[in-house]
């Protein structure tokens, strides 16, 4: 479980089909191989460690359903460790388990801020809410409005410096991660099959 504050970013050393080498610095402290990272929102497990980089596989799942296929040797990216319980919670409680990819449609610059607006599938597109959360690259992040086919979120200066969302340009990939209390309330309240 994280939190979608974002402790730092690293670099891709390498990107093979099943396999991602990242370079790494705080992340790395007290990491042990087994242990969970989010990199780009994606929950991975350290297969393999040093002192400036670590490893992780990559599952068929994993490179289907989120950006991380995709990137290449010096692409940065968002690192997260994962919370203590017992600990502060800064953002929201994120899995790492990314729902689908929403494309970069907008960025208006409003008073030292960044309005960033989305657009991602309908059946990803329910669950968001404005004033709600949605990971975006493993960032916790306030959905600001949406519509039936876009979101837009709001971006502080400090969180525009310190992650990945300054790098990505119009038409970008972003992996999302829709708030997990809301894909429960729909199966909570959905008809239960017959066949149970």
């Amino acid at each position: 479980m994280f939190t979608g504050i974002i402790e730092e970013t690293g670099s891709v050393l390498s990107n093979k089909p099943s396999r991602i080498r990242i370079r790494a610095d705080l992340t790395l402290t007290d990491t042990h191989i087994g242990d969970s990272i989010a990199v780009n929102g994606v929950c991975l497990t350290v297969t393999h460690k040093s002192t400036t980089a670590f490893h992780c596989d990559l599952t068929p799942e994993t490179i289907k359903r989120t950006t991380l296929g995709h990137l290449q040797p010096e692409d940065i990216v968002n690192l997260e460790r994962p919370l203590f319980y017992g600990g502060r919670v800064g953002g929201h409680l994120v899995q790492g388990h990314v729902d689908g990819t929403a494309q970069l449609e907008s960025i208006k610059r409003e008073r030292g801020s960044h309005l960033f607006t989305f657009t991602t599938s309908p059946h990803l597109s329910r669950y968001l809410v404005e004033k709600g959360y949605v990971a975006i690259d493993g960032i916790s992040l306030t959905i600001v409005s949406r519509d039936s086919t876009a979101f837009t979120i709001a971006v502080i200066p400090y969180t525009y410096a310190h992650t990945t969302l300054s790098m990505n340009t119009l038409g970008s990939a972003v992996n999302i991660e829709i708030d997990i209390f809301a894909k429960y309330a729909e199966a909570l309240f959905a008809p239960m099959p017959d066949n149970i």
